[in-house]
C-alpha cells in the first residue's frame, strides 16, 4: 500500500476508485465499505483509494474555537490507522492536512480540485452522513448531480449494524471509554490495539521491580484510559501476556503526555534485559481492570502495580 501526502505526486495511481472518511479505528462497518469499494476498483480496473485526514476535522474546529477538549478521543495513531487500512488490502492512501484553506472550500470546489484534478476519481463511495465542503454545505445529492454531469460515478453504503446496533467510530469510543474492551472487539472485528516503537523511559519501572516496554500515544486524548491485562505482539513468535497502563501517569509527573506502560508476565530469556527497545509492536488491551490512580508515594505505587499484576495473572488464568 502507498501513502501520500497530500496528492501533488507523481506516484499517484492516474485514476482511482475513492471513499473518503477519517477511519478513526477502522472498525466492522468501514471494513464493509472499504471491502466494496476494492470490488468496485478491481471491476473497474481502477486503484482503490483512501483520503483521509490529520488532524480529524473535529480537533481543527474544537482548536480553532478556543475549546480542544470538546474534540472527539482519538482511537487509533495514524500508524494503527494505516497499518488496518492496509490489511483491508486498499492500493493507496492519500493523508490531506485540514487547515484553514481546506475547511474554507466551497462543495464544487471540493469536487473540481480534490477529487478530479487531484485525485482523478472515476468511482466515489460515501457514507449516508457524508457531508464536504465549507460549512458541510455539499451532500450525497450534489455530488451525485456532479458526478453525473462531470463523468465520474457516485456510490452511498447505509449504516452497518451488529447485533441491530449501528456500528460507528462514535460506538467504538464509547465501549472504550466504558471499559468494555468485549464490546469495542465486536464492533473493532478484532481485539482493541496499540502498535508502537519501543521507547526509553525513566526506567522508574526497573526501581520499582516492575520493568516496562514503553509506547507512545502521539494524541493527547485517547479513547481508552487505564490499567488493562494486555497482550504483546513482536517480541518473540508468540503473544506474551502483561498488564499495562495507558495514560498520563499521575503519580509520576501527570504531564498530559500520554504512554502506554507495559510489565510482562513472562519476560522471554532469550531476549535479554535490554531488548524490545526501538522494535515495533502491536499491545491488544483485552481486559480493563480499573481507571489509572494517583498514589500518595512509590511504595504505594509498588504495591498497586504488584495488585495489577497478580489481578492480570489472575484473569489470564480464568481464560485457560
Amino acid at each position: 500500500m502507498q501513502v501520500f501526502r497530500g496528492f501533488h505526486h507523481p506516484g499517484l495511481a492516474p485514476s482511482c476508485a475513492l471513499t473518503i472518511g477519517n477511519f478513526d479505528g477502522v472498525h466492522r462497518g468501514h471494513q464493509a465499505m472499504l471491502a466494496l469499494l476494492i470490488n468496485e476498483a478491481r471491476h473497474r480496473g481502477l486503484a482503490s483509494c483512501v483520503m483521509s485526514f490529520e488532524p480529524h476535522p473535529r480537533d481543527y474546529f474544537a482548536g480553532r474555537a478556543g475549546q480542544a477538549a470538546s474534540a472527539p478521543a482519538r482511537i487509533a495513531t495514524l500508524r494503527d490507522k494505516l497499518s488496518e487500512l492496509e490489511r483491508c488490502g486498499v492500493d493507496q492512501v492519500v493523508v490531506l492536512r485540514f487547515d484553514a484553506a481546506f475547511a474554507a472550500q466551497s462543495p464544487q470546489a471540493f469536487i473540481d480540485d480534490v477529487l478530479l484534478q487531484g485525485l482523478h476519481a472515476r468511482y466515489v463511495l460515501v457514507g449516508d452522513d457524508f457531508r464536504f465542503g465549507a460549512k458541510r454545505a455539499g451532500d450525497y445529492a450534489m455530488l451525485d448531480a456532479s458526478g453525473q454531469r462531470q463523468g465520474f460515478d457516485v456510490a452511498r453504503m447505509m449504516s452497518y449494524e451488529v447485533h441491530g446496533l449501528r456500528v460507528s467510530s462514535s460506538a467504538v469510543r464509547e465501549a472504550l471509554a466504558g471499559g468494555d474492551m468485549a464490546r469495542a472487539s465486536a464492533l473493532l472485528g478484532r481485539p482493541y490495539s496499540i502498535s508502537g516503537h519501543v521507547v526509553h523511559g525513566k526506567k522508574l519501572g526497573r526501581e520499582l521491580g516492575f520493568r516496562t516496554l514503553n509506547l507512545r500515544f502521539v494524541h493527547p486524548k485517547p479513547a481508552a484510559m487505564g490499567i488493562f491485562v494486555v497482550q504483546v505482539h513482536g517480541l518473540t513468535d508468540k503473544p506474551v501476556p502483561g498488564v499495562a497502563s495507558l495514560g498520563v501517569r499521575p503519580t509520576i509527573e501527570d504531564a498530559g503526555r500520554v504512554l502506554l506502560e507495559t510489565h510482562c508476565l513472562e519476560w522471554p530469556a532469550s531476549l535479554g534485559p535490554e531488548a524490545g527497545y526501538g522494535q515495533v509492536l502491536k499491545v491488544e488491551l483485552l481486559h480493563k481492570l480499573h481507571d489509572e490512580l494517583r498514589y500518595e508515594s512509590l511504595d504505594a505505587l509498588r504495591e498497586g502495580i504488584a495488585r495489577d499484576t497478580a489481578a492480570a495473572r489472575a484473569w489470564f488464568t480464568q481464560q485457560a
